[in-house]
């Protein structure tokens, strides 16, 4: 990886929206939640390094505290997908047959949905708030995480190699937790960490629409909601979240990619 500028740098951009997003109460300067009606729409300057918003709240610390909800979202849904999916798509795989057919016609159907739709319709019976939307974008993937795993098993089980594992008398339950599934992991990893920027996008389109996270609580995508009536006025309210989910999308898709690059030998430069 060390290798791959794209990767490197998408490492060392995880790391650090990592540390921003635990270190938040450590890193802002301000309350997020504080109002102060005389520093309204101060620009960026040092007492506010991002300026203050309509409220005189500091950007700078809600952003970084918006860095918690997104990021939980994001690692939370694609931590649901990605169990349920795995599960899934490997018992489809491995018993093929009726079982195949079943699971995957299911994830047929909940793909023929557009995402960000399934999402709001998820949304609109479980009612808005964090958990529900990592509830409803972690089901949203669900049959992303189940056809890459299948279709990584169904090429890994029919190789030689497993093939010869089995006529030494392993059964299918060791067979696969040995062999199939640490060889399938790598196309599953690379698609865990893009879902991880598709689901930020998710957290941030739902709480623009009001239906994330709630105000006053920090979140990039209501923060943009809130900035619409003043970017005139005060561009920085905008600017500055945006930049935010840009860079957290930017992250894990250059990390996707430096994974990819890491786990697949042909890719390799020996």
């Amino acid at each position: 990886m060390r290798r791959n500028l794209l990767a490197v740098l998408g490492v060392a951009l995880a790391v650090v929206l990592g540390a921003a997003a635990l270190g938040a109460p450590l890193l802002s300067r301000h309350d997020p939640l504080a109002m102060n009606p005389r520093a309204r729409f101060v620009s960026p300057e040092a007492a506010h390094p991002l300026g203050t918003d309509q409220f005189g709240r500091d950007i700078w610390s809600r952003v970084l505290h918006g860095s918690r909800t997104s990021l939980g979202v994001g690692l939370g849904a694609v931590g649901l997908s990605l169990l349920i999916g795995l599960v899934l798509g490997s018992v489809a795989a491995m018993l093929e047959g009726a079982a195949d057919g079943v699971i995957m016609r299911a994830m047929d159907v909940l793909f023929a949905f557009p995402a960000i739709l399934l999402a709001l319709a998820l949304i609109a019976v479980l009612g808005s708030g964090v958990r529900n939307v990592i509830l409803a974008v972690g089901l949203v993937y669900i049959p992303v995480f189940a056809r890459t795993t299948r279709a990584a098993v169904l090429t890994i089980k029919h190789q030689e190699f497993v093939e010869a594992v089995r006529a030494l008398g392993r059964g299918e339950l060791q067979v696969f937790l040995r062999h199939v599934l640490p060889n399938a992991l790598a196309p599953i990893l690379v698609q865990a960490s893009v879902s991880i920027s598709t689901a930020i996008l998710a957290e941030a389109a739902l709480s623009f629409l009001g239906l994330g996270s709630q105000p006053p609580a920090p979140s990039w995508g209501n923060m943009l909601s809130e900035s619409r009536a003043f970017m005139e006025v005060a561009p920085w309210t905008a600017v500055f979240p945006g930049l935010a989910i840009m860079l957290a999308v930017l992250t894990f898709n250059l990390l996707g990619d430096g994974i990819r690059d890491l786990l697949d030998p042909r890719l390799r430069n020996l």
